[in-house]
């Protein structure tokens, strides 16, 4: 079997207005991704996803054309099933006969950024080849899945103070959820201000329903460690990204200063990120997103640090299709995996791009036995939102 053709279409999803948000991104309109294809002269295709942004909306220009003109010519020809020899092949480019002969990585500048999202998304679309060639689901190629189902928690929560409780309310409602999510951090002005709306949050929760929040990396370390102080009589599972991934040192030290759990990785790239952060004692639990670390491939080493250094593995899932079921597989898979990334926004490459859903039942997402990914992209829905 032969790689014979990969393809990497810019999807742009705008969002209908009842279902736009504001965060610290801005006002969200649209949702963006790159898909991609890649086809083998036996007929199987696999499809993968890369992302130029940990938020929905993103100029994917670039990154298409990373792969498609600076990778892509490295793979046609080889044989898709031979997956962590590609990733070599990808990550040291042309050096990359010397790095596989000799066992360790010779990179050039494609150490982190665009470079990485694009060999994680084509990483996946491997991995889904490979599954389809079997007739096994990517997780068993794994190892198998430890649960049929894993737990998810409901992911948004933009409402204010008056509001949140009903938003968060609607989403338990909306699939039986046993935990939540909310965005705090420079949205809120103040960290006083995002404290208050946490607080509102917890009260109309109750204490039965988990409740984590995020700052997208937007406080400063002052800032993040008034605002954990604030909140630790709410209970939280966990507080996402308090300050910039440029700053390690400075997430461990909100870390050490507060007893909420401190969670961070969709920012980051490659095992070398996750081992900094594990090493500073930065992070209670890493997330990794499949679609910017570096794939399935690099999720697994990632994986393994977790659990090597009695960390949580929750990846995360704000993606389409094939960057949701990849994750999904990973963390059904995973020692240190214990619950998924569902969003309650409006996601249409989520939602409208794979025939398959992923469905919550009280809470709980099937680990689906379909071959690959086990989802199957319309193509008609891809090439209606194809961006040039």
């Amino acid at each position: 079997m032969k790689i014979a053709r990969i393809d990497a279409t810019w999807a742009h999803v705008p969002i209908p207005p009842a279902g736009q948000h504001v965060s610290n991104f801005g006002l969200v309109a649209s949702f963006d991704s790159v898909i991609v294809r890649v086809e083998t002269d036996a007929g199987l295709v696999g499809w993968g996803e890369a992302k130029a942004g940990v938020g929905s909306a993103a100029s994917c220009a670039g990154l298409a054309a990373i792969i498609r003109d600076d990778l892509a010519p490295l793979l046609l020809g080889e044989d898709p099933r031979d997956i962590a020899r590609l990733w070599d092949v990808m990550y040291n480019a042309p050096r990359h006969g010397h790095a596989i002969a000799r066992g360790h990585g010779m990179p050039q500048l494609g150490r982190r950024g665009l470079t990485l999202s694009a060999i994680g998304g084509i990483d996946i679309a491997l991995w889904d080849i490979l599954g389809k060639s079997l007739n096994a689901p990517v997780w068993r190629l794994l190892g198998g899945r430890r649960a049929a189902r894993m737990p998810a928690y409901a992911s948004g929560g933009w409402a204010d103070a008056r509001n949140i409780g009903a938003q968060l309310k609607g989403y338990v409602a909306k699939g039986g959820f046993k935990a939540v999510k909310m965005r705090v951090g420079v949205m809120d002005g103040t960290p006083a201000r995002s404290a208050e709306r946490v607080k509102a949050a917890r009260a109309a929760l109750g204490p039965d329903i988990g409740l984590a929040c995020d700052a997208h990396g937007t406080f400063t370390v002052a800032e993040a460690k008034a605002f954990a102080r604030m909140v630790e009589d709410c209970d939280l599972m966990w507080f996402e990204e308090p300050v910039s991934g440029d700053d390690k040192a400075g997430m461990a030290e909100v870390r050490r200063s507060c007893a909420v759990p401190i969670s961070a990785g969709e920012s980051e790239f490659t095992r070398h990120d996750f081992r900094d952060l594990a090493e500073l004692r930065a992070a209670d639990i890493l997330q990794p997103d499949l679609a910017i670390a570096g794939g399935i491939t690099e999720a697994l080493r990632i994986s393994a640090i977790a659990s090597a250094f009695n960390l949580r593995l929750a990846p995360h899932l704000w993606s389409g299709a094939p960057g949701f079921a990849a994750g999904l597989a990973v963390a059904a898979n995973a020692a240190a995996g214990f619950i998924l990334e569902y969003s309650l926004g409006s996601n249409p490459l989520l939602q409208d791009l794979a025939r398959e859903g992923f469905p919550v039942e009280d809470g709980m997402v099937e680990i689906p036995d379909r071959p690959g990914l086990g989802i199957t992209v319309d193509e008609a829905f891809l090439k209606r939102h194809a961006r040039a």
